[in-house]
């Protein structure tokens, strides 16, 4: 069965998600380390990890599988989902897969070395969220949950 995990912590589109999965009667796990509104809808599961580093993460990863679709911005939890064999999105839409996760983690690792190298320079907030990215978001989202659901019965 289709299950939809949430990584909430500094997610935007966690409303958004939610609205897919009701549409699509799938059961959505949010998960964060504390500071969230549960939802009151029956699908939605507000799961509570202790604090600690990844922990939410290691709990998403342990669980998701074929037939799942994860959100997440984290590119080592977005790898493991994915090799799990997982459908994972960013919040902007943009998909992470097979075939392009390694160069996503390689890019990481590249600007966290460069940004140790540089103890002066200062940190991007980077990008803000549009409501493009929420619409793209949206779009791929629905895509994905279709596909998970195909998956899972197939």
């Amino acid at each position: 069965m289709t299950m939809l995990y949430i990584d909430a912590d500094a997610c935007p589109v966690k409303a958004e998600a939610e609205r897919v999965a009701t549409r699509h009667g799938v059961r959505m796990a949010v998960v964060s380390n504390g500071g969230l509104r549960p939802s009151a809808n029956p699908l939605v599961e507000t799961v509570i990890v202790p604090e600690g580093p990844d922990v939410a993460d290691m709990w998403i990863a342990e669980r998701c599988g074929p037939g799942d679709v994860v959100v997440t911005g984290d590119i080592p939890l977005a790898a493991r989902c994915v090799e799990a064999g997982a459908r994972v999105l960013r919040h902007n839409g943009e998909a992470f897969t097979a075939a392009n996760i390694g160069q996503q983690l390689a890019m990481r690792d590249l600007m966290a070395d460069l940004r140790a190298a540089s103890p002066l320079a200062q940190g991007g907030s980077g990008k803000g969220f549009t409501k493009a990215d929420r619409s793209r978001f949206l779009d791929a989202l629905e895509r994905e949950m279709r596909a998970a659901k195909a998956q899972a019965k197939g």
